[in-house]
């Protein structure tokens, strides 16, 4: 933890915390450029980063000490911090940032509000292999583990391979619960990524299953399952963000698109997530940092203090511009992003309530180990389940309306 001393004062304010989900070389960046805000009030911010946000959170609003400022990739959990009063509406200008499809606007009490604004996003619907490999019949590596929330590499598989078979508007029915998990879009999805992973070992499974995403660890930090020992893959279903374990080593990146068995109309959707600043203390100058962090010129800050492979990724909407590519991966993203894409889709689990995301996570690990028809059909009617119950639960609630649409569609 790091308190950060942006300027001087007579008096000595208490420090501002900020609670995210950067740690290494990102969390550093991420805490120079906070050094940087400097506003000449006197206040100070702490940063906390951790790989365990959503348990480091929870503990904070249940001890009646949450930060003043956490940064979510879920809109499902940040729609129930809503709910339940533990957010404040985002003020002028940083509203205006709060671009769709990352962060829209919620319906709360028959009035309009905005809880968040992205301070970065990330494409999520991209195939990275070594340079020179061919691409035609792919080995593809897969990577399961991930602390609390092990198995969304495999939502990410499921439903970028939806997107494409199904297109924006069923994968936006599906993501915000208006869909059966047992509707045959959804099935085939779950079918299509069995099929491109068909003839693993029992061991090769249990490898999957175990192993992190980032790969095994080496001297210099994780390798990447590209380069781990025990993978004998050639390609990899990742987000943006798996650069940082790449950097400079021959790789390259392409949409996955003609992977994935889809439709040609649907062959520039992508999938993105988005890290999302929201404001839980009435102070106001929890509001002015997150407007700080969110304009151009915070942007600036923070790539200019982060090495090339991990540099923050944004699109250029609203009329934020975004940076000069470092490298040759990274302009491919970026062109994806801001010139090719023809919809950008926020990650369907991360739009769910945490109940149906969860399960979901649960789902994809034991669907991994055992693929039968019959153990599939078992599972989406448990996920069928639980949306059901989620949904009913929700109408109990008072007057709180989700987001509805979560795809940007680019270029009309």
């Amino acid at each position: 933890m790091l308190a950060l001393v942006p300027g001087c004062a007579s008096e000595s304010p208490r420090p501002l915390v900020v609670l995210g989900p950067w740690t290494g070389k990102e969390g550093e960046a991420f805490e120079a450029a906070l050094q940087r805000l400097d506003d000449g009030t006197g206040r100070t911010y702490t940063y906390e980063g951790t790989r365990s946000l959503r348990e480091t959170l929870v503990s904070q609003l249940e001890a009646d000490t949450p930060p003043d400022v956490a940064v979510l990739n879920s809109i499902g959990e940040l729609t129930e911090y809503a709910r339940r009063d533990q957010l404040e509406p985002l003020t002028e200008p940083t509203r205006e940032r709060a671009f769709s499809p990352w962060a829209p606007d919620l319906l709360v009490d028959g009035r309009s509000r905005t809880y968040w604004v992205p301070l970065k996003v990330d494409l999520k619907s991209l195939v990275w292999s070594k340079e020179g490999t061919p691409s035609d019949d792919p080995t593809w590596c897969v990577g399961l583990a991930s602390q609390a929330t092990s198995g969304w590499p495999g939502t990410d598989w499921i439903e970028d391979i939806l997107l494409h078979q199904a297109g924006p508007a069923r994968y936006t029915e599906w993501a915000t619960s208006r869909l059966s998990w047992r509707d045959p879009d959804v099935v085939r999805a779950w079918t299509t990524w069995a099929r491109l992973l068909d003839g693993r070992s029992d061991d090769s499974v249990e490898r999957s299953l175990t192993t992190s995403y980032e790969g095994t660890s080496g001297p210099a930090g994780p390798r990447g399952l590209l380069d781990s020992p025990g993978f004998d893959c050639t390609h990899e279903h990742q987000s943006a963000f798996i650069r940082y374990v790449y950097a400079g080593d021959g790789i390259r990146v392409e949409p996955s698109a003609r992977f994935l068995d889809g439709r040609a109309e649907y062959r520039d959707a992508f999938e993105v997530s988005g890290d999302m600043a929201a404001v839980f203390s009435d102070d106001p100058a929890a509001q002015e940092l997150v407007e700080r962090l969110s304009s151009p010129e915070g942007r600036e800050r923070w790539r200019a203090e982060a090495d090339p492979a991990v540099r923050p990724l944004f699109p250029d909407t609203r009329g934020l511009p975004s940076a000069e590519p470092a490298n040759a991966v990274e302009q491919e993203i970026d062109a994806l992003l801001n010139s090719r894409a023809s919809a950008l889709c926020f990650d369907a689990s991360d739009v769910m309530p945490p109940e149906l995301r969860d399960a979901f996570h649960r789902a994809v690990l034991e669907f991994f180990r055992d693929p039968a028809r019959k153990h599939l059909d078992s599972l989406l009617g448990q996920l069928e389940t639980v949306r059901v119950q989620v949904d009913e639960d929700t109408d109990d609630r008072r007057s709180f309306r989700p987001p509805q649409e979560i795809c940007d569609r680019l270029g009309g």
